[in-house]
C-alpha cells in the first residue's frame, strides 16, 4: 500500500510539475526562425515580449517589416499570430532545449514548419 501511495504521489507531482514548467517558459527576446512551407521557404525574425502568459511584439520577414503580433503560453504550448497580406499568419509550438519549433499556418500560402532559437543565443 505505502508503494501505491508514493506511486501516486509522484504521478502527482508530474501532473502539476509539468504545465507549470511550460507556463513558465519565457519567450521574451528575438528569435530567428526557419519557416519550411510546401510552396517556398525562408527566415522570419520574432522580437517577443512576455507579461505573465501574454506575448506581444513584431515579425519582421517576407511578409512585411514590423508587423505587430500577439500570442499566449499555455499549458499545451505556444501560439503567436499576425495578420498579413497573405491572411493571417499563426505559429504554434513548444521550447525544447532552448528551440522553439512546431507548426504554422501561413494564410494563402498553405501550412508549414517552423524551427528556431533565440537571436542572442546563435
Amino acid at each position: 500500500m505505502r508503494t501505491k501511495t508514493r506511486a501516486v504521489g509522484f504521478l502527482l507531482i508530474l501532473l502539476i510539475a509539468a504545465p507549470a514548467a511550460l507556463a513558465a517558459q519565457d519567450m521574451t527576446d528575438t528569435w530567428v526562425l526557419v519557416v519550411e512551407l510546401d510552396v517556398c521557404s525562408g527566415n522570419a525574425t520574432l522580437v517577443l515580449a512576455q507579461e505573465g502568459h501574454e506575448i506581444s511584439g513584431t515579425y519582421t520577414g517576407t511578409l512585411g517589416e514590423e508587423l505587430p503580433l500577439t500570442g499566449e503560453v499555455t499549458d499545451e504550448g505556444i501560439e503567436i499570430s499576425f495578420d498579413s497580406a497573405a491572411g493571417k499568419i499563426t505559429y504554434t509550438g513548444t521550447v525544447e532545449e532552448g528551440v522553439f519549433k512546431g507548426s504554422c499556418e501561413y494564410g494563402q500560402l498553405g501550412s508549414g514548419t517552423f524551427e528556431g532559437e533565440k537571436q542572442s543565443d546563435s
